[in-house]
């Protein structure tokens, strides 16, 4: 189905499980679509819960604005709460990765009468990513590079930066998905909208504190994001927080890992 989300922007959606069943609302990240949950829909579906996976802006089927400041983040938490409204869901559970994440730690901590609990895969809470230091500031020095318009674009497709595609277990389809005109210059906006280096020196932004039950999960071989980031985050979380770490996977758990992400959603949102 699809949803008109902040500003007019057209969300594409996608349901699974029975109307009835307990809600849970997945938000992918950079460069994927809702594609990269089919293992988490599946298992999750079949244990009775309604799945809801949308594309978000300026990725997949959805709507791909031509203006950076389209993807800061506030606009995709309006938009979930449109897409939850659109389906008549009061409340949900949210399980979110990467860029998905970061939008999701803003919608539990500034909308929290609509998230019962949240799961955050590979990235942690804004303040913990900002305060994990200088290794992580190292891990992120690709967010420089997707500053440089058409360079980013140039490198990532036809040059070296064909590495980040690569090392995705999706990669050729990631890749194609990319190639498609306008797309990968949609997705890098995210990156140019709110990870600018004036957020360097810039007044971080102030959360509330998160007030529902949080999990994070890391993976060891995540080339971006440094374990600190993730397990401090419980100190912006006024809710219950815990959490798990999967040795030996890359960035993308929910491919590479799916068995042991699903049990520890399953768990999560069974509790």
């Amino acid at each position: 189905m699809r949803v008109s989300g902040d500003g007019g922007v057209g969300i594409e959606v996608f349901v699974d499980g029975p109307e009835d069943g307990p809600p849970v609302l997945f938000m992918h990240g950079w460069p994927d679509s809702h594609h990269l949950w089919r293992h988490q829909v599946e298992a999750l579906s079949n244990a009775g819960f309604r799945t809801i996976a949308p594309d978000l802006r300026g990725f997949g089927e959805s709507d791909k604005p031509s203006d950076v400041e389209a993807y800061a983040l506030k606009h995709s938490v309006v938009d979930m709460v449109m897409v939850l409204d659109a389906l008549g869901v009061e409340k949900t559970a949210v399980v979110a990765h990467d860029w998905g994440a970061g939008a999701a730690w803003g919608l539990a901590a500034f909308v929290p009468d609509k998230v019962t609990r949240y799961a955050a895969l590979s990235v942690g809470h804004p303040s913990a990513f900002r305060g994990a230091g200088f290794e992580q500031r190292m891990r992120s020095w690709y967010m420089l590079l997707f500053q440089f318009e058409d360079i980013a674009e140039k490198y990532l497709l036809e040059g070296e930066g064909s590495i980040f595609f690569d090392g995705h277990p999706d990669g050729k389809e990631v890749r194609a998905a990319m190639s498609e005109p306008g797309a990968l210059t949609a997705s890098l906006g995210w990156y140019r909208a709110n990870a600018h280096p004036r957020t360097l020196v810039g007044e971080p932004l102030q959360l509330p504190p998160v007030t529902c039950p949080v999990l994070g999960i890391w993976s060891s071989h995540d080339i971006a994001l440094t374990e600190a980031q993730m397990k401090n985050s419980g100190e912006f979380v006024d809710g219950p927080f815990s959490y798990e770490r999967i040795d030996g996977i890359g960035h993308w758990m929910q491919v590479e890992a799916a068995d042991r992400v699903n049990e520890l959603l399953l768990a999560f949102c069974q509790a």
